[in-house]
Parts: C-alpha cells; sequence; structure tokens
C-alpha cells in the first residue's frame, strides 16, 4: 500500500518496512535549491551560520516536491559564539571562540525560550508540512559550546578550566530545556541535534567524558522531548551509540562514510535505531550520475532490507554538488527503493 511521504518516514523511524526507502536532507544550501529549481529564492544564502529557517514552507515544499523528498525541516537554534570567515566559496567558517574567560560570558545574549513570537515562524512552517515529515533542525548546545570557545580550546578547557565549560554548557542547556518543550508542542515529526563531537578516527573525547560531563545534560532537556530524536554527527561516533540509545535516540544521521560502517551498524543496532546515511559526498561533488546510481543502488540493497533505513547524502546538499548527480541520486532512489528490496 503506498504511503504519504511523513507515514513513510515514521514507519522508518520506528524500525518498520515502509512501502519504500524514505529520501531525505537535514538541510539543502539556498544556492544549490536555485540551481535546481531554476529560479531565485525569497532568502537565498548559505547554510554554513543559519541559526533560523532560510526558507517559506512554500519554497521547502517545491525543493521536496523537485528531489522527492520525504521531508521537510526548519532550523531553529540559539545562537554561538564564534569567530567567523567567509571561505572562497562565500560559505561561512568558524576559526576560534570568544569565550576565553568567566566574564566573558556576560556577551550571552540567548532568545526568551519562553516567548509565544519566538516560535511564531516554527509554528506557521510546521502547519503548512501537507504530507510531508516535517524535523526541527537543532543544537542541544554541545555544539555551541565548542564553538564559543574554540574547538581546540574544548579540549584543553576540559582539564585546564572545566568550571567555565560546565557554566557555558548549563548555559545552553537549561536553554534548551525549556525551548524543547514547547517546541515539540507544534506540529513536528522529528527533533534533530545537530551536534557534531567526532573525527573519522573517534570522539572529540573519551566515552567517560560524555558519561560524567554530558550524559545529565543531555537528559534533561531530552526528557522534554516527546518527539522522535535523531543526533546528526559527523565522524565516528561508534563508542557513543550506547550512551545514546540509553538517553532515547531514535535514528543516528550520517553513519559518515570512511568513519564508520553503515552495514555494520544497520546490523548491529537494527533493533534499536533507524539508520540514515550516506551516499558520498565526493561522489555528489565530483563523480558521474553513473557512479552515484551505483553508489544508492549498493547502499538500498544492503542497509535498506528489512526497513529501518533511510536514505540521505552523508551530510546534507551542499552548495558545492553538482546539480545532476544530486538528480541522479533521486532518480535511483525511485528506481531501486521499493520494498522488498532485490537483492541481486
Amino acid at each position: 500500500m503506498k504511503m504519504s511521504s511523513r507515514e513513510r518516514v515514521l514507519a522508518a523511524i520506528r524500525r518498520q518496512q515502509p512501502d519504500r526507502v524514505p529520501h531525505c536532507e537535514l538541510f539543502v544550501d539556498p544556492p544549490l535549491a536555485e540551481k535546481l529549481l531554476g529560479r531565485k529564492l525569497s532568502t537565498g544564502g548559505t547554510g554554513g551560520t543559519i541559526k533560523k529557517n532560510p526558507y517559506t514552507a512554500e519554497e521547502a515544499k517545491a525543493v521536496a516536491e523537485f528531489l522527492g523528498h520525504d521531508n521537510i525541516g526548519f532550523v531553529l537554534r540559539a545562537p554561538d559564539y564564534a569567530k567567523t570567515g567567509i571561505g572562497t566559496d562565500g560559505r561561512t567558517f568558524p576559526h576560534g571562540g570568544k569565550i576565553k574567560t568567566e566574564a566573558d560570558l556576560e556577551m550571552i545574549q540567548l532568545p526568551d525560550p519562553t516567548k509565544d513570537e519566538f516560535y511564531k515562524e516554527a509554528e506557521e512552517f510546521a502547519k503548512q508540512k501537507a504530507d510531508y515529515a516535517c524535523h526541527l533542525s537543532t543544537r542541544i548546545g554541545l555544539f555551541q559550546t565548542m564553538l564559543s570557545v574554540g574547538l581546540d580550546e574544548f579540549g584543553i578547557m576540559l582539564y585546564d578550566n572545566r568550571p567555565l565549560i560546565e557554566k557555558l554548557l548549563d548555559i545552553y542547556f537549561n536553554w534548551m530545556t525549556l525551548f524543547a518543550e514547547r517546541i515539540c508542542q507544534l506540529d513536528f515529526d522529528l527533533f534533530v541535534t545537530t551536534d557534531d563531537f567526532a573525527f573519522k578516527t573517534g570522539m572529540f573525547f573519551s566515552p567517560k567524558v560524555f558519561r560524567d560531563l554530558l550524559f545529565d545534560r543531555y537528559k534533561r532537556v531530552l526528557d522534554k522531548v516527546s518527539i522522535p530524536w535523531v543526533l546528526h554527527s559527523d565522524g565516528n561516533i561508534k563508542e557513543a551509540i550506547p550512551m545514546l540509545i540509553e538517553l532515547g535516540v531514535a535514528g543516528i544521521h550520517p553513519n559518515e562514510k570512511g568513519a564508520m560502517d553503515i552495514v555494520e551498524n544497520k546490523k548491529e543496532f537494527r533493533d534499536k535505531l533507524c539508520i540514515l546515511g550516506n551516499v558520498d559526498l565526493n561522489l555528489l561533488g565530483m563523480g558521474s550520475p553513473e557512479q552515484v546510481d551505483a553508489e544508492v543502488k549498493e547502499l538500498i540493497r544492503t542497509v535498506g532490507p528489512g526497513g529501518g533505513y533511510i536514505i540521505t547524502s552523508g551530510n546534507s546538499l551542499a552548495s558545492y554538488l553538482k546539480p545532476e548527480n544530486v538528480i541522479a541520486m533521486a532518480d535511483a532512489v525511485r528506481k531501486y527503493g521499493a520494498y522488498p528490496i532485490q537483492l541481486d
């Protein structure tokens, strides 16, 4: 029986088998979306430092319809206090933090998470989702803390100035506790947190640090989350997955290629997690449509059987990707994704 996009995504998140493998993305950079649609969008810009959503609901649905995506998403998160630069492609990037001492905490000004006005745009967006699954994309507080002190400095401060790290974490996690409860009362289907905490070779810090420093803070926020939680982190987060399951995570994204084996993760965690990912960004950016088609076919063949899988890119659809390859990915999902999966 043919499902709606929303039904398809939620079935996969529940580790069930829908009518076909859902096709989703956490974010599509506006410059790429404009190339695909052949027209200017109302906001434009890039996703590098987005603090709130760059698309109207109608624009988001137009992109999703064009690419056959089963989801649309709204970005809303507390600001970080990172120093930023602009790359040659116009994308912004962090290159250090502004918070160096306890006195610097005074510069942090977060929006009031108890005010109705703060949620108005998100509420209107979610109401217009139609048959799409609609995810709220935010950060839970860890990555803002790391960016605000600087990625290198974060590791040093864990040992040299842990009280400052803890105070900064509490500012963000306390804010998120109020935010999470309120945002989940709106018509969103998934609560997605994008907090990177790993290299390809392993986590930025030990599992013991995660347990001691972060677990209870995560739990305080997630106790207020009443819709499925999906965690995004690049890199190898394998050592943290048991704790994430304990915290109630429904899905992990993107199971980064070269960092974790997505097939092994599906085998090991199929009864506990939905697996999301991980079409190679190098192929999408530099390969051919034929290579993308083969990549999608293999992912669906090896990760798709039995359900509990959502195919996405290996991160998000960045502005530098080839439009013809992004289209090839969409075509391949439609070609190979119907259940039951053909294994030959």
